[in-house]
């Protein structure tokens, strides 16, 4: 029996267009091979939103990803609109997505693939084997609270002003979340603070530390955020699954990606309570390499399939991208940012053929 979704295509701005494209063709080479029917509904955000209706998230778009079984979101933001309003930027359009629909935990995988290992700039030693999920509070922290602004003091001088606030109610939903990933990966939690100077990461931590008596199976730690990220580069293979607020989950995750030589290689997904997740690649919109045909489609591919894990519950049909991806990474082929010596140069489009032959061949 065939089973039907709604698929929101935000492919905002830069190498978006082009990248959700292939994601797409993707989506349905896999359709066809597990019954799956996809009614996709493209709308705007971003510079592109702001340049057909002056705002970077339309009410219009909004309505319409509330209305999806899930998000599929590409890239935002460019040179272009860099010096308009904090509100009317592009990064504004996405922060209204989460807040809108209540993405609150954002998933960053950053897992070293054997085919790729000599692209990072650590040594194989120290990353081989490396698997590490970053949980990552998405809708509170120093992002969202108030007050914020740039504001004129007394002394004439003018005072930029943003409030780091976490509630109770918070910091125990992002918890389960996270426990209940390590729950399905090896066990282990590291939750991420400044516990030592800042009031609001001693609340986080002790909502942590209560939760853990409710997951006796999970071992919980906890570390300093200027040693997490020290440990992330020195000794990264000791995390599994690692839980922290938005500012120091935005860092940790970038940093994590890193380990594995090239962010384009990246998917995520944020996730709320019983909303449609938005699922997206975490690398920019490249406006430099823009309408080139030279960007790396595979994080986006790669957010597809965990629209398909996590959203619309087709682990198969997940398997069998994430599977295929791994394959054409091992038959040779590249696009520039992930090129090394001996290796088959393509295009975006030209990447997206070759995964689209594998998946037929299956």
């Amino acid at each position: 029996m065939t089973q039907n979704y709604r698929i929101t295509l935000l492919p905002g701005d830069g190498i978006g267009p082009e990248i959700m494209s292939v994601a797409v063709d993707v989506l349905k080479i896999v359709g066809q091979r597990f019954d799956i029917s996809f009614e996709f509904q493209t709308a705007l955000i971003g510079g592109a939103a702001i340049d057909a209706t002056g705002e970077p998230l339309p009410a219009a778009t909004l309505y319409t990803c509330r209305n999806s079984d899930a998000v599929l979101l590409a890239a935002i933001g460019g040179y272009k609109w860099d010096s308009l309003p904090s509100h009317l930027r592009p990064e504004a359009g996405l922060l209204g997505l989460r807040a809108g629909l209540e993405l609150f935990a954002n998933l960053r995988p950053a897992k070293i693939l054997p085919q790729l290992i000599d692209a990072s700039t650590l040594k194989r030693e120290v990353i081989e084997g490396v698997d590490i999920m970053v949980v990552r509070e998405l809708t509170g922290g120093i992002y969202f609270g108030k007050p914020k602004g740039i504001f004129a003091a007394e002394t004439g001088e003018k005072r930029g002003v943003n409030t780091m606030v976490y509630s109770e109610s918070e910091i125990d939903r992002i918890g389960r979340v996270a426990f209940e990933t390590a729950r399905k990966r090896g066990g282990k939690l590291c939750s991420v603070d400044k516990a030592n100077v800042l009031e609001v990461s001693q609340l986080w931590r002790k909502g942590m530390t209560k939760l853990a008596s409710q997951y006796p199976d999970i071992e919980l730690s906890h570390l300093y955020v200027d040693n997490a990220a020290m440990q992330l580069v020195r000794a990264p293979k000791q995390f599994d699954t690692i839980v922290t607020g938005n500012l120091f989950g935005d860092i940790l995750s970038d940093a994590a990606a890193m380990l594995t030589g090239s962010i384009g290689m990246l998917p995520s997904a944020s996730l709320g309570a019983s909303v449609p997740g938005v699922f997206e690649p975490v690398h920019g919109s490249a406006p430099d390499i823009a309408g080139q045909d030279k960007a790396n489609p595979l994080a986006q591919i790669l957010s597809a399939a965990m629209m398909l894990r996590y959203a619309l519950n087709q682990a198969e049909a997940a398997d069998l991208i994430e599977n295929g991806v791994l394959q054409v990474l091992q038959q040779g082929y590249r696009t520039g940012d992930i090129m090394s010596e001996g290796m088959n140069l393509l295009g975006c489009q030209a990447m997206g053929n070759e995964l689209i032959q594998i998946l037929e061949a299956k």
